[in-house]
This record gives C-alpha cells, sequence and structure tokens, in this order.
C-alpha cells in the first residue's frame, strides 16, 4: 500500500514537472503584466517601466505596467499574491510591500508564501541628511550631539513605519542614542521641513535626496549601507563610521505568485538577469544611487526572508502599527 502510494506520488509529481516545462515552452504568448505597487511618478515606477521594456525585448511580448497603488503596496501586492500563477502577472516587490508591512499593519492580506521570488534588481540606502547649519558636520559629531543631549533633537521620516523611521530606531538601539520621531505623510514634506531647519535630521531614500545634496541644500552625514553609494562617493558608510554590518536600504525585486510554474520563474530570472546588463538601463539606476543586484530565485527568497526578520525586529523596536 505504502509503495502504491510512493509511486502514485512520484507519477503525480513528474506529471507536473512535465506539465510545468510544457507550459514554459508556449509562454508568453500574449502579454504580460507588471503590477507595480505604488502611484506612476514615484522611483518604484520608474524602475518598474524600465524593467519592463527590457523584459519585453527578450520576452517577445509586451510588458504592461500596472499602478495599482495604497496601504503602502500592499492593495497591488495583495493582487498579485491572489492572481493565478501562470506567469501573465508579475509584481515588483519592494522592502515596504514584502518585507516591512508584515510586521507594522495589524493585519495583512497576504503573506511571503503566496509569492515566488524571481530575481532582485536593484538596493539603494537610507541617507542620513541634516540643514548645512545644523551643529553637527560630521556623523560623528552627530552621534556625539545627540549623545550628549538626549532627546532634544528631532529626526524626520517619510511616515511611521517606513524604512528612513525604522532604519533610524536600528541606528539608535546600535548607537545608544534618543531622538524624537516627527513622522511626515511623504518624503516631499520631510525634505522641505529638514531643509528649514525645523527638524534635525532626515533618514530618506539616496534618489529622493541626491538634487537636495548636490546642491547644497541639505548635507549628507553618512550612508546606511555596507559600502560607500556610488552616487555619495565622498559621504561614509555608518557601518564604517564604527558600527559594522550597519544597513538599512530599499531595494526592488521581481516576484510572481506562488502557484507560477518553475520553469516560468527561471525563464523570467534569465530574462531579468539580461535586463538588468543592459547599460542604459544600468546608467538610469546608477546615476541616482541604485545598486543593480541580480540573483537566482532562491538568493531572493533568502534575501527576502532575511529582511522580513530585519526590519521586523526594528518595527518592533519602534512600536509602530498602522491599521
Amino acid at each position: 500500500m505504502g509503495r502504491g502510494l510512493g509511486a502514485a506520488a512520484l507519477a503525480l509529481s513528474m506529471t507536473a514537472l512535465g506539465t510545468g516545462a510544457a507550459f514554459a515552452q508556449d509562454w508568453p504568448n500574449k502579454p504580460v503584466r507588471l503590477v507595480v505597487p505604488f502611484p506612476a511618478g514615484g522611483s518604484t515606477d520608474a524602475v518598474g517601466r524600465l524593467l519592463a521594456a527590457e523584459l519585453a525585448k527578450d520576452l517577445g511580448q509586451n510588458v504592461i505596467v500596472e499602478n495599482k497603488g495604497g496601504a503602502n503596496g500592499n492593495i497591488g501586492s495583495d493582487a498579485v499574491a491572489k492572481s493565478e500563477g501562470d506567469g501573465y502577472t508579475l509584481l515588483l516587490s519592494g522592502v515596504g510591500s514584502n518585507a516591512i508591512n508584515y510586521s507594522i499593519y495589524k493585519s495583512m492580506p497576504y503573506s511571503d508564501k503566496d509569492f515566488k521570488h524571481v530575481s532582485l534588481l536593484a538596493r539603494g540606502p537610507n541617507v542620513l541628511v541634516a540643514n548645512p547649519e545644523f551643529p553637527a558636520k560630521t556623523f560623528k559629531e552627530f552621534i556625539e550631539l545627540a549623545k550628549a543631549e538626549p532627546g532634544k533633537y528631532t529626526h524626520a521620516s517619510s511616515g511611521s513605519g517606513s524604512s528612513g523611521h525604522l532604519a533610524m530606531e536600528m541606528l539608535k538601539q546600535a548607537a545608544g542614542i534618543d531622538l524624537m520621531h516627527v513622522p511626515y505623510k511623504g518624503g516631499a514634506a520631510a525634505i522641505t521641513d529638514t531643509i528649514g531647519g525645523r527638524v534635525s535630521v532626515l533618514f530618506l531614500n539616496q534618489d529622493n535626496l541626491l538634487p537636495q545634496v548636490q546642491s547644497g541644500k541639505l548635507r549628507a552625514l553618512a550612508v546606511a549601507s555596507e559600502k560607500r553609494n556610488p552616487a555619495y562617493p565622498d559621504t561614509p558608510t555608518i557601518a564604517e563610521s564604527g558600527y559594522p554590518g550597519f544597513a538599512a536600504e530599499s531595494w526592488f525585486g521581481l516576484s510572481a505568485p506562488a502557484g507560477t510554474p518553475d520553469a516560468v520563474v527561471d525563464r523570467l530570472n534569465k530574462a531579468t538577469v539580461k535586463a538588468l546588463s543592459n547599460p542604459e538601463l544600468r546608467n538610469k539606476l546608477e546615476s541616482v544611487g541604485f545598486v543593480i543586484v541580480a540573483s537566482n530565485p532562491q538568493e531572493f527568497s533568502t534575501f527576502v526572508s532575511n529582511e522580513i526578520d530585519k526590519w521586523g525586529k526594528a518595527a518592533k523596536e519602534s512600536g509602530a502599527t498602522l491599521d
């Protein structure tokens, strides 16, 4: 009886593998939809459109970007999680919707098990900035200042539970400092008030801050990546400034519904790696501080799992929750 069941299970497994491989040979035979879980116009949307154009060349089918924003990426991500795993609906995954949100939302409509992760695309650090008139001119001076007067200084973020907010929570724990959090509804308002000196410092994604740093309206004190960022070559990392291993980066990846055949995921991975080798795409992303990081599906899945754990710990320390 046991042998019979084992043989039947093996036969079913082999049939499924064969069906998936056969499906992949015919895939894609119609346009592919890439869901970007944020509104048009932001950095996530820009990455999605660059990727879609390159994937279309390799796949021989249009890759149509669909912006489906709301709930910090949850609405679009949930739509993909609940889509058929046929390779025709994909997700531009990211640090918020696929890592941080699991810890800050009281109830999530999907979990990491609802996805097959195809490839990491790019990473970009949060950058700690201040008004040029702020007393601390270097990261070391900032830490000394914050330690000398606990609770006196403020740190802005683009919102409670954002990567910038949690990056500062990580730094507060690592450095033993205390600052008051001032959450804003988006990065633009946080940048404006930091430039105006109404808040002490701001942690935000590197691409959003680069124009203000280059123009001298803001001073970059440190970047939250393990290596210096090419767009901020003269700005030290927090890791090299006495906190080894410190990293708090935003990232983008390509993911698919959990039921997507492995053969399709592998085909998508090859197309994605090829897309990321395109000089034009690389130049556009690297010019604003993104670091291209292609990976295989297993590497990306492990990366996402580690990110969920890391940001989850920071979220717990911060007490940040969203309905």
